[in-house]
């Protein structure tokens, strides 16, 4: 009876050593599995935080590309419009001599004019008195030889006429002289006016290249508050998704 006692409490320790490593196994493998899945969730999310930062930082650089292609092209706008400037005042220049040129060339043209004048009126003075000398002998040989007055009259008539034809003539070339000033007057006076006219419309050209540059302004500043407020919005997106 007492062997048979003791098999039944040695079969009792088995039963309960079976149950309690089947249970401790069970712990075991449960933990395992826990463990593994919060190493998988573990990996997993550190994989998404990986894929936002990746993602974060190509948004960071596009956005960095972006500023510098449209700091070039501010940059080339610029140049553009300072060689702009540049043809502008080298027109402004070429005009100003121009206009210099016409200056000194109508103030030397004066002077030549003035220069002929003299000389005429000089040559018209002494023609006047060596007429009124010839005048004079003639009435001093005609007091003289009254007898020969008859024949003379006709002479002195025809040379009369032919000082009077002389006369004609010269004051005809003055006319002619002074309808060519007139003209010419008139030729530079066309010329100033288009040169006026060639500086007003640099002018305009100024005024219109300000204004584009304005324009050009505002829409680059409307853009920018566009950029920023779209980057805001990415990161708050960005923000919300690392939250959840």
């Amino acid at each position: 009876m007492r062997k048979k006692n003791k098999k039944i409490k040695k079969t009792q320790n088995l039963d309960g050593l079976s149950k309690l490593a089947n249970f401790t196994s069970k712990s075991l493998s449960s933990a395992y599995e826990t463990y593994k899945k919060r190493q998988e969730n573990k990996k997993i999310e550190e994989i998404k935080l990986k894929k936002i930062e990746e993602s974060s930082r190509i948004i960071k650089e596009k956005k960095e590309l972006r500023l510098k292609e449209d700091q070039l092209r501010k940059d080339q706008e610029k140049l553009k419009l300072k060689d702009e400037e540049l043809r502008i005042k080298d027109r402004e220049l070429k005009l100003k001599e121009e206009k210099q040129k016409l200056e000194n060339e109508r103030l030397n043209k004066k002077d030549e004019d003035l220069r002929i004048i003299s000389q005429e009126q000089r040559k018209k003075e002494k023609e006047l008195k060596s007429r009124a000398e010839e005048q004079n002998r003639k009435d001093v040989d005609l007091q003289v030889r009254e007898e020969e007055q008859k024949s003379k009259e006709q002479k002195d008539q025809r040379r009369k006429n032919k000082t009077l034809k002389l006369m004609k003539e010269e004051e005809q070339k003055l006319k002619e002289i002074e309808y060519l000033k007139i003209k010419e007057w008139e030729e530079k006076y066309d010329k100033e006016q288009k040169l006026k006219e060639m500086e007003e419309n640099l002018r305009d050209e100024r005024i219109r290249q300000k204004e584009l540059h304005r324009i050009r302004q505002k829409e680059e500043g409307e853009q920018q508050v566009k950029e920023e407020l779209s980057s805001r919005l990415k990161t708050l997106d960005i923000n919300k998704t690392t939250k959840n």
